[in-house]
Order: structure tokens, then sequence, then C-alpha cells
């Protein structure tokens, strides 16, 4: 199948209409094949944002609401997109099923292990699939990589490490004036709020809940000082200038896997820094680091003039093994936001649906993935104490039933599939 491909009309309901949700609405209204029906924003006036927005793309008004419960028992809709405050999403998730909706999650930590098994439960009783949104599984450095993984250029995986590594004290100070979640979650906890956009493209490295999987985790924060010290400076005369923030400045964690890798996440946000994933990957045959763009490959990278390992500029290899996916969506042309990859992520999300096949971020990943964050801070809260990582697969990740190859795979590479 081609990307680009018009299917059958997917009737959705869109819930969450801020910043975040603004941008993905124009995403989605760009899709023929995608109908938003209904939206929902708990504030009235982003409801009717919202609905204007699509009136003003696609000519008519659809239903809106300030209740998602409301959204989730309109008739008329296959799926729901949730891109509400992250505490939120596993509820409106688990009440999107009750109803026979298909959920498609906006990313974000978990906040119980309680809720992650609700969400594997239900989706497993109501025979409803559900799809994490995570972006960063889709964007072209990642998927570069992943093609030269499933390659073997990399040799054995024995180490990964990534982050969210991103300034954002502006927006996290102002969150009370803008109505952003993030400020809530900086105030009154202290983990890894945000592990997805790292650990979603190492699962796929990693092949977790598919022949491996997460064993246990160690985290470790560092104080608190960076929102206090922005809040100071740049809205000395609110309140809040002098709250606590627990979330520490750094948080880093440590994951051991089944089948002996480790991997490294760091949640860096509320300090001055230039933005970063920090990708890193360590096998037999090479390493590769995001900061600084650059690899070393054994016996394929030259060494210097005393025969020495040395790390050379990366973009020659990334040209070199881009992925077909990539490889076509430049020809395709690239759209939405994120340098298109939020594009790419929904085009897997409705295809899927479309094909009647399952996600290639399923159930048992999304609920493994929002783990990390409440892991995390049980991990913190015990002075870094190791905590296991729940088998939300029941033991199926040593034989999982192969999800068909098509243009959006992340187990695998299928360049067939781009025939």
């Amino acid at each position: 199948m081609k990307l680009g491909t018009v299917g059958r009309t997917v009737k959705i309901g869109v819930i969450g209409i801020g910043s975040r949700g603004v941008g993905q609405l124009d995403t989605l209204l760009g899709m023929p094949d995608v109908e938003v029906v209904a939206v929902c924003d708990k504030y009235e006036d982003r409801t009717k944002a919202a609905q204007e927005q699509v009136q003003k793309a696609r000519g008519y008004l659809p239903a809106g609401t300030t209740d998602y419960r409301e959204l989730n028992a309109m008739e008329g809709m296959e799926a729901v997109i949730i891109m509400t405050s992250w505490q939120t999403h596993i509820a409106i998730a688990l009440d999107a099923m009750e109803h026979g909706k298909i959920p498609g999650l906006e990313v974000g930590g978990a906040s119980s292990i309680d809720e992650c098994w609700q969400l594997v439960r239900t989706s497993e009783r109501t025979g409803i699939p559900v799809m994490l949104l995570e972006n960063c599984c889709y964007n072209q450095e990642e998927m570069n990589l992943l093609n030269m993984i499933k390659q073997g250029i990399f040799g054995e995986l024995i180490h990964c490490r990534g982050g969210y590594q991103h300034d954002l004290r502006e927006e996290i100070g102002n969150g009370d004036i803008k109505r952003h979640y993030r400020q809530d979650n900086f105030m009154h906890r202290n983990g890894e709020l945000y592990p997805t956009h790292e650990l979603g493209p190492i699962a796929q490295y990693l092949n977790l809940n598919r022949g491996n999987r997460m064993l246990s985790l160690v985290s470790m924060s560092s104080k608190a000082v960076g929102m206090n010290a922005w809040m100071k400076k740049n809205r000395p005369d609110s309140p809040l200038a002098q709250a606590k923030f627990n979330e520490g400045d750094v948080v880093t964690t440590m994951i051991k896997c089944a089948n002996g890798e480790t991997i490294v996440l760091t949640h860096d946000c509320s300090l001055p820094r230039p933005y970063s994933r920090g990708g890193y990957l360590q096998g037999t045959g090479g390493v590769w680091e995001e900061d600084g763009r650059r690899i070393f490959l054994d016996g394929i990278t030259p060494l210097d003039k005393y025969n020495d390992h040395i790390f050379v500029p990366d973009a020659p290899y990334m040209e070199q093994y881009i992925h077909p996916l990539w490889k076509e969506y430049k020809e395709f042309g690239l759209r939405g936001g994120h340098g298109g990859m939020d594009y790419l992520v929904f085009r897997a999300f409705f295809e899927s649906i479309q094909q009647g096949i399952p996600f290639p971020i399923d159930v048992y990943d999304t609920a493994s993935w929002m783990a990390i964050t409440c892991l995390s801070e049980q991990s913190i809260s015990m002075g870094s104490m190791p905590v296991p990582v729940p088998d939300f697969t029941d033991g199926r990740w040593l034989n999982r039933e192969e999800r068909p190859g098509d243009i959006f795979s992340l187990d695998k590479v299928c360049p067939e599939a781009f025939e």
C-alpha cells in the first residue's frame, strides 16, 4: 500500500482541544478519509473554537460538549482521539471502550499500576484495541535507526539511552494562566513524568513485549530548584513564586530487560538547556549518539591516523539506511506537526482500523510504557529502591502473535509492503 492511499471514512470524536489539540485537529482535518463528528473540552470556549475550526475546514458543524462521557456515548463514531491532561487519558479511554469506541491516546505517564491493568483488561474483555499515539516512533531518525538495527548494523544491542530534555520552564510556570496540566504534575509529583518519547523507539529496538520485556527499574531524582528560580525571576508577584515544586530538575531511571539489555531514561525540563532526546545506542557492532549526530561502526567507519576508533558524522549512514516509509514520505510530501511524525502516527492508527489489523503500538505497549511514570515515583519515594515492572502481557511476550507487516510496522521493516 502506498502512503496517502485514501481508505474508507473513519468517523471520530476528539477529546481535549488545548494547545496540543488545536494543532492535531488541523492535521486530522487534512485527512480526507477522517471525519470529525464531535469535539469535547472541559472548557466551553475551547469546545466552541474547535467546532468553528472544523466548520471552517470542512463546512459542517460537529457536535460539541464539555463532558467526555457524553461524547463517548454518542452514536455515529468509531474512534476517539484523547488529547487531555495526562492524568485523564486512561480514564477517558476506559469509558470510550465501554461505549464501543476505539481510543487513540496522546502520550503521557500513568498515575497508577491499577489503571494500567484496567486498560489492558478492559481492552481484552471488550475486544476493542488501544493505541498510544507515540509520534517519536515515527520520527525519521528513529525509523532510520530501526532499519539499521533490523539489518544488524549495530550487532547485538547491549545498552540504550534516551531522554526528554526540554526547557519547559515557561510552559510550566505559566500553566495556571494558560490552563496547562503540566504545572500540576511538576508541583505534586516526582518521577519520570514523560517517558514514552524516548522509551517508545527503544522498545522497538529491543523487541519489548515481543520476545523481550522490562523486568525492573531504579529511579533517582535530583533536587528541585529550577522552577522556583524561574518563578522568582519571571513571576515574582505570583503566589507560585513561593510554592514548592516536587519534581526533581533531573530524574534518571535505569531499566533492566529480560534479555539482559539496560536502558537509561532522563527527564530534564526545568533547567535552561537546548532540546534533546538524548538518544544513544550501543551494541557489539558499534555505537550511535544523538548529541553531536555521530556514529562509530566496527569495521565500517574509518579509523584515525593512529588506527584508533573515532566517531564520524552519522548523516551519510542515515541517508544510506533511510527507512522505506520515510523515503516514500519525502516523495509524498511531509505534513502535520513535529517534522511530519504526527501525521504518520495518525495514519498508522487510522489505516490499522481501516484494514482491521492490530495496532503497531498496542494496549500492552501502551500500559507498559505509561507505567514507567508511577513506577519511577515508587522507586524515588523509597530511596531509589528497585521496583518490578509488571508483565502486562501475562507471559505472552515470550511468543506473541506477529502483526501483519505493513508500511507502518515497528516490529520489523517491510520493504515489500511499499510495492
